[in-house]
């Protein structure tokens, strides 16, 4: 295979949780700075879920950043949660990769049929089977630098 695996041994992954100008299956297309008021707002209280459930906590993001391409997330699972280890060996084995946003809507425009989204209010990320954005996946492991390199290396392969 030769393909670093997506999660680290302390459960650590990244990726893009939403990318800039792209269109979701909903008719959304998320514009660069949309998350930028509510990342600062809300540092450290965006939660880690899965599917969406609240009550699915499965983790901590350890970082969320907006950079030119969209929402770079990296977070940590927490061990001795049951989902959260089960969706370490997903994860590990690819055989789930998918990052959705959970969000309020703060300003948007219409044009063509599409919704722009210039302003979110990002309360969760969730790992789920099916994200909304196609691009929206799990790119790497966060241990010893790679989740950045290899996110980037992913996207460029596109």
């Amino acid at each position: 295979m030769g393909e670093k695996i997506p999660i680290d041994a302390e459960g650590r992954f990244a990726g893009y949780a939403s990318i800039f100008n792209r269109i979701d299956s909903g008719g959304d297309i998320v514009q660069p700075g949309a998350f930028a008021r509510s990342l600062a707002k809300r540092r450290g209280r965006i939660r880690l879920l899965f599917q969406h459930d609240p009550k699915e906590p499965v983790g901590i993001w350890e970082e969320l950043r907006e950079d030119a391409h969209g929402l770079f997330a990296a977070g940590r699972l927490v061990p001795g949660v049951a989902r959260a280890d089960a969706l370490r060996k997903l994860i590990e084995t690819r055989a789930l990769d998918g990052l959705s946003i959970g969000f309020r809507t703060v300003k948007a425009s219409r044009q063509s049929g599409q919704r722009l989204l210039h302003e979110i209010d990002l309360y969760e990320i969730s790992i789920v089977t099916f994200p909304m954005m196609e691009e929206a996946r799990i790119a790497a492991s966060v241990s010893a630098g790679a989740a950045i390199a290899a996110a980037t290396k992913t996207i460029r392969n596109r």
